[in-house]
């Protein structure tokens, strides 16, 4: 065990430097230069998802000029952007924002503890040689992302002791690795899925993508000619175009999925029989049992799935796996896949907070039962942010957002003397639902770790930006169920709180 260290008092500890947590720090270099900021990162270089993930072919399945900070807007004309070049776009945001001083590197929350008392959480944080060290801070700001780093999903595969190739999950893939030459089974159908079969189709001998149940996959160009008209606009208005642009766009689909599902549905199954070779089984292999949008519509940039399957260098097979054999993969069908090499992309393992133990006044924050603030925060939970991006659009349109709203926060605190900002607790009455829309499997999976979430505003969380954009950007301190307070120290000595309660909530209360 390394030494424990002395408490380091902060203002604010951001914990991840991913997307969130990059974009967090800088927010709050730009508008509180003078709070004390540390960023917490459990891995030893920042990026979060851009640097964990090292598949072929990985990218993001959401255009980069709403993927990008609105203040480093991202030029060129790539719409669908790779993964090394948005790891390289995070590293240098970080670099050129002057980030360097205040990251700290390998370094795991591993429990979280908030004193009304003393109107700060208190840190224990793991380091990589078994050591400790401690922090406090008057805002806890978490941009942990929603999965585990060290583990994806990855159900039991039967007679995986008798295959004789190599099984792997893309989230922990190989740096020696090489399937050129191979042929691959790619278990899933999901956006990793729909990302691996075409890169890995460009040099295997061939690539199977094999599937329960379809996804719908929508094509989408990778570049976008106007990009180079727009950059001739004055500084900056081109940027902010494209990407009201892309805003609008995705936007819009995703209404027109959910508004108009069958119409949509049938869209979908139209554009699929157009890319596919004539008599393709469209029918089995790309049209799901349920709606547009029930579950994340893949990306194909330029189609690249629909051509790997047109050239036959890819196939799909819709099926249940019963055993793998020495060479291969048994289905229930009866037939059988050979292989060289399969690859689960069965999705990801959710964990929120990234695992951290949170207490509040030494009771137990059990996440399952708070109830969600609009997006932000968690009713009963104090001077706790959370960063939790779109699942329908980029995941910086909202992590922005909640950047620039806890800025705002942070002012009109120091401002009015608040210690303590809680989200009062919603009456108990009011039905709740699950935290987010879609029904994907690795979220109905994690339900009973995710938050729950209110019927109404400011309980209920948005999936829609430009909503998002009215809620987020009035004043934090304008709305009643933000329960201010600050401590009073009498002449006596003896402290208690004074403040602005919402109606029936009491100050500095605990998690539901």
């Amino acid at each position: 065990m390394g030494p424990e260290q002395a408490v380091e008092d902060l203002d604010v500890v951001v914990v991840g430097a991913g997307l969130s947590g990059i974009g967090a720090a800088c927010r709050l270099r730009q508008e509180h230069p003078g709070a004390s900021t540390v960023v917490l990162e459990a891995r030893e270089a920042v990026g979060g998802t851009w640097d964990l993930f090292r598949y072929p072919g990985v990218r993001s399945d959401s255009d980069i000029h709403t993927l990008a900070f609105p203040f480093r807007p991202w030029r060129g004309e790539e719409v669908i952007v790779d993964g090394p070049s948005i790891l390289e776009y995070l590293t240098a945001t970080a670099r050129d924002a002057g980030l360097g001083p205040i990251l700290r590197l390998g370094r795991r929350v591993l429990a979280a503890s908030w004193s009304s008392r003393e109107a700060r959480w208190e840190l224990e944080v793991g380091l990589a040689d078994g050591g400790l060290e401690r922090y406090r801070c008057r805002l806890l700001y978490l941009c942990t992302g929603y999965y585990r780093y060290d583990r994806g999903h990855a159900p039991e595969l039967p007679g995986v002791e008798r295959f004789a190739g190599r099984v792997v999950h893309p989230q922990l893939w190989p740096g020696d690795l090489d399937h050129a030459g191979k042929r691959v089974v790619v278990v899933g159908s999901g956006a990793t899925a729909v990302t691996l079969v075409p890169a890995l189709a460009r040099s295997a001998a061939h690539v199977t993508m094999l599937q329960r149940s379809p996804s719908w996959v929508v094509s989408a160009p990778s570049k976008d000619p106007a990009a180079r008209r727009l950059a001739r606009l004055p500084a900056g208005a081109g940027a902010r175009v494209q990407r009201a642009r892309y805003l609008l766009r995705t936007q819009a689909f995703y209404l027109f999925c959910r508004h108009a599902p069958t119409r949509a549905a049938a869209w979908l199954r139209r554009a699929a029989v157009a890319a596919l070779p004539p008599g393709y089984d469209v029918d089995t292999h790309f049209t799901p049992r349920y709606r547009p949008w029930e579950q994340r519509v893949c990306l194909a940039p330029d189609g690249d799935l629909f051509a790997a399957i047109r050239s036959g260098a890819a196939s799909v097979v819709t099926d249940r796996i019963t055993t793998l054999s020495e060479s291969g993969v048994q289905l229930a069908s009866g037939a059988e896949l050979p292989a060289d090499l399969v690859v689960t992309a069965t999705g990801l393992e959710v964990e929120l907070l990234g695992g951290i133990e949170l207490r509040v006044d030494g009771r137990a924050v059990r996440i399952s039962e708070c109830v969600d603030y609009k997006g932000v925060m968690l009713a009963g939970v104090p001077n706790l942010a959370l960063s939790f991006g779109y699942v329908n659009a980029s995941w910086t349109l909202k992590s922005d957002l909640v950047a620039r709203w806890v800025c705002r926060l942070l002012g009109e605190m120091d401002a009015g003397g608040w210690d303590q900002a809680t989200p009062a607790c919603p009456d108990p009455a009011q039905p709740t639902e699950p935290w987010l829309p879609l029904r994907s499997g690795y979220l109905r999976r994690a339900e009973d770790r995710l938050p729950r979430q209110g019927r109404r505003p400011p309980w209920r969380r948005n999936h829609d930006y430009l909503r998002d954009l009215v809620l987020l950007g009035r004043s934090p301190s304008a709305d009643p169920s933000l329960v201010l307070s600050r401590r009073r120290r009498p002449a006596s000595g003896a402290e208690d709180w004074v403040g602005r309660p919402a109606p029936g909530s009491a100050v500095g209360g605990g998690g539901r």
